[in-house]
Formats: structure tokens, sequence, C-alpha cells
């Protein structure tokens, strides 16, 4: 029960995530778990057309993933960690948003059973193209 409470005590503090995936996507819906196990309250919108997202929302082709996000004023691409997502929103930075281009073995979503985890970058990007590194994993 300790769990639940921490769980709910966080998602008081912490704005919601909107995200747009494929209907047929499961690494997409295994995201979206992992964020409600940090404390995330997560809506989710089915849509056919998610490069039509992307593109709204200006995401760097090279930055591109398999669903899009939205919180605090903020795009999400991709298997970001939530642990990334949380210091985004502390530290406010002037960017669009990050990214995990792809879909990297082991980012959260995309975890195989009795395979090593790939070694990836949390990626930020901003209305230019522009890229850096926000972490790496």
């Amino acid at each position: 029960m300790l769990v639940s409470a921490s769980a709910a005590a966080q998602r008081a503090q912490q704005p919601a995530v909107e995200v747009f995936k494929s209907p047929t996507c499961g690494c997409c819906s295994k995201w979206v778990d992992h964020l409600r196990s940090h404390g995330f309250t997560v809506r989710t919108t089915d849509v056919e057309a998610i490069d039509e997202v992307k593109a709204k929302h200006q995401i760097p082709q090279s930055a591109r993933s398999c669903h899009t996000a939205l919180v605090g004023g903020y795009v999400v691409e991709g298997h970001v960690p939530a642990t990334d997502i949380q210091r985004l929103l502390k530290e406010r930075p002037a960017i669009a948003g990050i990214a995990v281009p792809g879909m990297p073995i082991g980012s959260p979503g995309m975890e195989v059973p009795g395979r090593a985890a790939d070694r990836y970058q949390v990626m930020t990007f901003d209305r230019t193209g522009r890229t850096t590194v926000f972490a790496t994993r």
C-alpha cells in the first residue's frame, strides 16, 4: 500500500501526460505503463496518422520514434525514461522537448527478457531542429 500512496502523491504533483500512439503498438502501451508506475497520470489517444502529430509538434526526423507525448508544455518523443521527464519538468530548459530516437532495446517499454539493454541517448530538440544530449543511458 505504501507504493500506491507514493504513486498517488507523485500524480498530484506532476502534470498529466497526453500520449499519441498507434492503436496496435504494444511497446507504446508498455511505455505508458512505465510512466504510470512512476506516478504520472496518462491519457492516450490512438491515431492512424502518427507522422502528422510529429510534424505538427516539429519533431526533427532524426529524433522520431513510435509515439509522441505532450506534458507540461513540452514534447516527449519515444521511449524516454520517466526520470528524465521528471528532470525536464523540474529544470524547465528552453527547448521544445526531449526524445529517444528509434526504439532502443532496454529503454522503457522496449525491454527484452534475456537481452542486455542497448546504450542510448535522450536528446533535447528545439523548434529549429537542433539537438543536444540530455542524458546517456
